[in-house]
């Protein structure tokens, strides 16, 4: 059990580390003409992919600090799109055991529904608090970026950082829920 929750620790590092290094290459100014498409929040489909996958490396306390801090540098009003990422992750989190049987299409339009509500959320709050924000077809572009790049976030962690599915064993050294 020691091996085991060492080994969760240390992903639980990694996704982190990985968090920052997005947000790392987000911020670092590699030209100085603004961007003609928007890119996708691979933070959003990292967190979704890794939260489907193994819901014990990405604890929800974990995915509320990263996504705050996410809006803290990237300049976004504090906590909302945190707490909408919080939300959607968790209800991944009670829908993942159900989605085993779905297969990788039905879980790729589970995920879009989800990503898709948390845009909308947060746009709908923001314009409701009068904030001022992107256009609608520069954030549309990125819904449809990110919805496009889960299946290569969830290859990448499958193949590179062995993010797989939870096996009976797993669940079982745990003793039970993980």
């Amino acid at each position: 059990m020691d091996k085991s929750a060492s080994h969760n620790w240390a992903m639980r590092g990694l996704y982190t580390a990985l968090a920052f290094g997005v947000l790392f290459l987000h911020l670092l100014p590699l030209d100085a003409q603004p961007d003609r498409w928007p890119y996708p929040d691979v933070l959003i489909a990292l967190t979704f992919a890794w939260v489907l996958r193994r819901p014990d490396y990405v604890p929800t306390l974990l995915v509320a600090v990263v996504m705050l801090m996410a809006d803290l540098l990237l300049q976004r009003p504090p906590g909302l799109l945190a707490a909408l990422v919080v939300f959607g992750s968790a209800y991944l989190r009670s829908a993942a055991p159900g989605m085993k049987d779905a297969g990788f299409v039905g879980e790729w339009m589970s995920v879009s529904v989800v990503i898709a509500g948390v845009f909308f959320a947060n746009r709908i709050v923001l314009s409701i608090l009068s904030v001022q924000q992107a256009a609608l077809l520069p954030v549309m572009i990125q819904l449809v970026l990110t919805i496009a790049c889960y299946p290569v976030i969830v290859a990448l962690s499958q193949s590179v950082f062995g993010v797989r599915r939870m096996t009976v064993s797993d669940t079982g050294a745990e003793g039970g829920r993980a």
